[in-house]
Formats: C-alpha cells, sequence, structure tokens
C-alpha cells in the first residue's frame, strides 16, 4: 500500500516557488511549525547578538538574521513529512542530496569571511567535514542510516565543543548547520500523510489478525 503520497506536485505561480523550498502539500501545522520558530530565530539572533561587547555592522547584523531564519526553518523544514516525501522522492539520488549539501558551503564561508576574520581552517575544516559526513551517509544502508547520522552529528558537537574556536555571536552556528544538513535533510523517512494514519493502523491490525488466523 502506499502510505508516502509521492505524487504530489508543486502549485503554479508563486505557490510553486513556495513548494520547491517546503515541498507541495504542507499542512497548516506543518507551517506554523516551519515558519513561527523561524521568525522568533530571525529576531532573537541579532538581538542576542547586540548584547554582546561587539561591534557589529549592518551587513553582519543582516547575515545573523538570515542564518538562524535558514537554519531554524531548515531543521523543522526538512524533518516534516512533506519535505521527505519531496526532498526524497523518485528521482533525487546522491547526486542532487550532494548539490544541496554543497550550496551550503557558502554558509560557512561567509562566516569565516565576516565573523572570524577570513579563517580558511575553519572553512576547508568544516566544509571537508560536512562533505565527507554527508556522503557516509548517503552511502550507508538505509537500516543504517539514522544511526550514522546522529554518531556523526554527535562528532560534530565534539569538534564545535573542543576543536573550534566559536565565534562570538553565532555560537550557535555549527550544532544548527549539521543538525539541518546530517540529520534534518539527509535521512529519508516514510513520509506519512496525517489522514492516512487511521488507515496503516487498521492495515496493520488486519495483517496481524490475518497471521493470528
Amino acid at each position: 500500500m502506499d502510505f508516502d503520497g509521492r505524487n504530489v506536485s508543486p502549485r503554479n505561480g508563486l505557490g510553486g516557488l513556495v513548494d520547491g523550498f517546503i515541498g507541495p502539500g504542507a499542512t497548516k501545522a506543518e507551517l506554523l511549525l516551519q515558519f513561527v520558530p523561524s521568525l522568533v530565530a530571525m529576531v532573537a539572533a541579532p538581538a542576542y547578538a547586540l548584547t554582546l561587547p561587539s561591534q557589529w555592522t549592518p551587513l553582519q547584523l543582516g547575515l545573523i538574521a538570515l542564518l538562524a531564519l535558514d537554519l531554524v526553518g531548515g531543521v523543522l523544514t526538512n524533518a516534516t513529512s512533506t519535505a521527505k516525501r519531496w526532498y526524497h522522492r523518485p528521482g533525487q539520488g546522491w547526486r542532487q542530496h550532494l548539490a544541496f549539501v554543497s550550496f551550503h558551503l557558502i554558509h560557512v564561508l561567509l562566516v569565516a569571511l565576516l565573523f572570524r576574520g577570513g579563517d580558511w581552517g575553519f572553512w576547508l575544516g568544516t566544509s571537508g567535514y560536512l562533505l565527507g559526513a554527508s556522503i557516509l551517509i548517503l552511502r550507508s544502508p538505509l537500516y543504517l542510516q539514522r544511526p550514522v547520522a546522529l554518531g556523526l552529528y554527535g562528532l560534530s558537537l565534539l569538534g564545535d565543543r573542543y576543536v573550534v574556536a566559536p565565534t562570538p555571536g553565532l555560537e550557535w552556528f555549527l550544532p544548527f548547520f549539521f543538525l539541518k544538513i546530517l540529520v534534518s535533510y539527509l535521512l529519508q523517512e516514510t513520509p506519512y500523510h496525517t489522514g492516512k494514519l487511521d488507515l496503516l493502523r487498521n492495515y496493520d491490525e488486519t495483517i496481524s489478525l490475518s497471521e493470528v488466523g
């Protein structure tokens, strides 16, 4: 039985542009979970930075806000069933996933240039780990991808804590960055529709009863 609904297509016009980011057919609950926390983070992150004894430029504050919006929103969006159906639909293989991952190297580059004084070691180390970890997850058998991803995410947290010098005002960047990519985006999971959960339970109960009979 088909419970994932991967045949959903993007809408036309402006709605189709939104669908291209969050997936077609998002529920109201999913939309609230995606957009409300990310908008709060967009305000809270630069507000926090302003409490620190640093001189921020408008460009830096604007980038902090955008990074918070993208990473918090990305963690939540990519974890929804709608996004799972969209980003792991037929035709989306490891090349497409690595292209998505590689685009996020721009995030690391901007942080290295604008907040760490051109720290190329930070950019190379973070980028190398991101690409290597992503390849390991994608090349792992499907049933092992979750523990592999969580293990690699745990290593990234240790590296952020004990290896990489913190970025003032952006101490949250690497934990959310790796959470978005390694755990929220790359993991392929069963994207059930809300209306199909009862159907699935009934189906499972029917199978169990037939096995007993």
